[in-house]
């Protein structure tokens, strides 16, 4: 197949068979499904216009895809991009045409996700003309992950199916589970979050290292839907760093921080439950990791030897690893957030 351009190539995942009860669905970069669907979706409603502006505040991952996106549908773009974005990335993005500015350093990152946001509002007031795509809080970036879903459905082996994955802006596990669930409503979704993410309710656990970038937040996010999630895994940085080590030396596949902590948190539901096929969701492959997490390698621990402390709710959760049984609960209401 001949593809009309480098983005719908790149975002068509492969399916890698990690063990009986393990596949991997592994992207290059899983966003730009999102992006591509949710930009062609606002030019088709005439929400934007072909060469204006989209606007959008990420730690990488995102502005890749977005990028792209634009690139591909003739538009504008503009990222506010997080002091952690490398230096290839941001090559890349400014060589596709994007504009990028980088907030100034922080000490934390919610203070760090807070400078963009407000860098993007004060954008939007010079130029009102253009468009905020808010990945972490419009459902349009859902749309993108139907494609995703039938693929699966039509690939992988007909049996009870269980989808990990880092939850994120909760668009792709989110969106990807729901579609599944419309076949099946029994295919069941683990989420994993690093301490200090207020999605699931662990700021108040401090991770030396630093949050996980891609699977969890210190502000807010609209699109995650918490009734989707079945099990929470909360896991920090040595324990992901361990499982994208051993899922490398294991079944030699170069992914990123948030496929292993996937994979760590798979590893141990597939234990518990051998009658279940887990679907691994490899978000991006380990480049950008290369340095901060692959080359430390003689630090990880064994997987082997490792598993959650189970707890019956957020409160009781300690580190370096707790899972907790969700069962599809809705947001409590002192999560929200507050109406503007």
């Amino acid at each position: 197949m001949i593809h009309p351009h480098i983005a719908d190539a790149l975002k068509t995942p492969a399916l890698v068979r990690l063990t009986a009860g393990m596949v991997l669905i592994r992207f290059e970069s899983m966003k730009i499904y999102s992006a591509l669907a949710a930009v062609r979706r606002l030019l088709d409603r005439g929400t934007v216009r072909p060469g204006q502006t989209l606007v959008d505040s990420s730690s990488g991952i995102y502005a890749y895809a977005l990028a792209l996106a634009c690139h591909r549908y003739g538009m504008r773009c503009h990222i506010v991009a997080s002091t952690t974005v490398d230096a290839a990335t941001l090559a890349q993005l400014e060589i596709l045409g994007a504009t990028v500015e980088q907030v100034r350093p922080s000490q934390n990152l919610k203070l760090d996700q807070e400078l963009r946001v407000r860098r993007v509002r004060e954008f939007l007031a010079e130029r009102p003309d253009a468009h905020w795509m808010r990945q972490y809080h419009d459902d349009i970036h859902y749309l993108g992950y139907r494609e995703v879903a039938d693929a699966i459905v039509s690939e992988v082996p007909d049996r009870p199916l269980t989808v990990v994955g880092g939850v994120g802006s909760g668009a792709s596990t989110g969106g990807i589970v729901e579609h599944l669930r419309r076949r099946d409503p029994g295919v069941r979704l683990v989420g994993v979050q690093p301490f200090g993410s207020v999605t699931f309710g662990s700021q108040d656990h401090h991770d030396p290292e630093a949050i996980i970038a891609g699977i969890g937040s210190s502000i807010v996010f609209g699109n995650v839907r918490h009734h989707l999630y079945d099990v929470i895994h909360w896991m920090d940085f040595t324990h992901a760093l361990s499982g994208t080590v051993a899922l490398l030396r294991a079944h030699a596949v170069f992914a990123g921080l948030s496929t292993g902590a996937a994979y760590l948190a798979a590893t141990h539901e597939a234990r518990r439950h051998p009658d279940r096929l887990h679907l691994v969701i490899g978000a991006d492959t380990g480049h950008r990791y290369a340095e901060h997490v692959h080359a430390r390698h003689a630090h990880a621990l064994d997987p082997s030897a490792l598993k959650p402390v189970e707890v019956s709710g957020p409160e009781e959760m300690s580190m370096p690893w707790s899972s907790m049984a969700w069962n599809r609960t809705p947001c409590p209401e002192r999560w929200k957030e507050p109406a503007a």
